[in-house]
């Protein structure tokens, strides 16, 4: 596991660096699956609860292994469990997801479809 351990207190925590790759590889699944939006919404409704969710994780961890590869889900616990760590990842979806208005259709016409022939 990447992580630093610090002495005398005993707490694990991830490097900034592997922070932002598990949150980039995950954005980047879930943009893969074309769940960018759905993703959104569920962190940012369960936002208050993402400790909870973290823990939840371990739960499922036999499952979710089948979703997340290699990555030690572990390592996702301790990014889930801080509650800003929600708010980098729903900003890292958002950038992925792009402006609104790069949803226009590439042909001119192509998406205006007239009922009126």
């Amino acid at each position: 596991m990447s992580a630093d351990r610090h002495e005398g207190v005993g707490e694990v925590r991830q490097s900034a660096n592997h922070q932002e790759q598990l949150i980039d590889s995950l954005a980047r699944r879930l943009d893969n699956w074309k769940l960018t939006t759905p993703a959104i919404a569920f962190f940012e409704t369960h936002k208050p609860l993402s400790f909870i969710a973290s823990q939840s994780l371990l739960v499922l961890q036999p499952l979710l292994t089948l979703f997340l590869g290699d990555a030690s889900l572990e390592d996702y616990v301790m990014l889930l469990e801080d509650r800003s760590n929600v708010d980098r990842i729903i900003c890292r979806l958002e950038e992925l997801q792009g402006d609104p208005g790069a949803a226009e259709p590439a042909v001119p016409g192509e998406g205006e479809r007239s009922w009126r022939r």
